[in-house]
């Protein structure tokens, strides 16, 4: 047995395939659409690109974080096979589901006292959030105890970027984060905003850019700036797109043409349906290690 159970949340919208190779349980958040009551399963309830097609439509999803109750139900068969549990949330500047784990930590350990739980803030989302997660993952099977593991993802959560940019500025419209007419005119001339979490986790706009083509470069400057060892960075790089993998694969071949010592190739995952019902479609997003944020 590894020194600590690792569990998550399906807000680090990494593939179903990786939660079940690595052996790391999710609690699933929700959405509701069309009056109905969905979990965000990573596209086995409603696969991503109905979802998408339904937003672009005019469907308006609304969103839940996951209770202290599925916590508890995700926790208590690891507890019960005496394993000791880390456990990252959702950044806590977007979500307070952070607020639901520790509630559900305070019940599950009154009822296994001999048990350890910890939860760390990832201070992420999506596949930046999910890259933290494999992070941690790496760490539990190199045998890593939960004090390092716990101790190293906070030394270095703050050094994981998360850039975004959108090239659809209608859910922004929707949700209430522009006004109507900074949509249309965001539109008119082809404003694609430059966004990135802070030290906060917070989603932040950063600059306005025009045109998809400048954005995409833009976006890989900004890693070519902050990337750890700059051009030299040997990291894991990850993308999240909601329905527009063009995009995205245009921004992961540029990363592979200027940074040759990746760990791997670029990594493509969707945007999940709760990150995606504020963002809509039309957004990519940006993961690597480098220097500490800024807020």
């Amino acid at each position: 047995m590894k020194q600590f159970s690792l569990t998550a949340c399906s807000t680090a919208d990494m593939p179903l395939e990786f939660f079940k190779t690595n052996a790391i349980p999710f609690a699933c958040f929700h959405f509701i659409m069309d009056g109905r009551d969905y979990p965000d399963d990573l596209g086995q309830s409603m696969p991503f690109e109905v979802f998408y097609k339904k937003i672009a439509e005019g469907a308006s999803p609304t969103t839940s974080q996951v209770n202290a109750e599925d916590y508890e139900a995700m926790w208590q068969p690891l507890l019960e096979g005496g394993s000791d549990i880390l456990h990252i949330t959702l950044s806590s500047g977007i979500s307070g589901t952070i607020n639901s784990a520790n509630i559900a930590k305070e019940v599950m350990q009154e009822k296994y006292p001999e048990r350890r739980i910890v939860i760390v803030d990832s201070l992420g989302a999506s596949s930046g959030y999910g890259l933290l997660v494999t992070e941690a993952c790496r760490l539990r099977d190199e045998w890593k105890t939960l004090d390092e593991a716990q101790s190293w993802l906070e030394d270095n959560k703050l050094r994981l970027h998360h850039w975004f940019f959108s090239t659809d500025l209608s859910s922004y419209y929707r949700g209430g984060r522009i006004s109507r007419t900074s949509a249309i005119f965001g539109t008119l001339l082809k404003i694609c905003p430059l966004m990135n979490m802070n030290t906060g986790g917070e989603l932040i706009p950063r600059e306005k850019i025009r045109t998809k083509k400048k954005v995409i470069s833009e976006i890989v400057e900004r890693m070519e700036k902050h990337a750890q060892n700059g051009l030299d960075y040997s990291g894991k790089c990850y993308i999240s797109n909601s329905d527009c993998f063009e995009d995205a694969r245009a921004v992961a071949d540029l990363v592979e043409s200027k940074f040759p010592k990746l760990d791997g190739k670029v990594l493509i995952n969707s945007v999940g349906t709760v990150i995606g019902a504020h963002t809509g479609p039309g957004t990519v997003a940006l993961f690597f290690f480098g220097d500490e944020r800024v807020k």
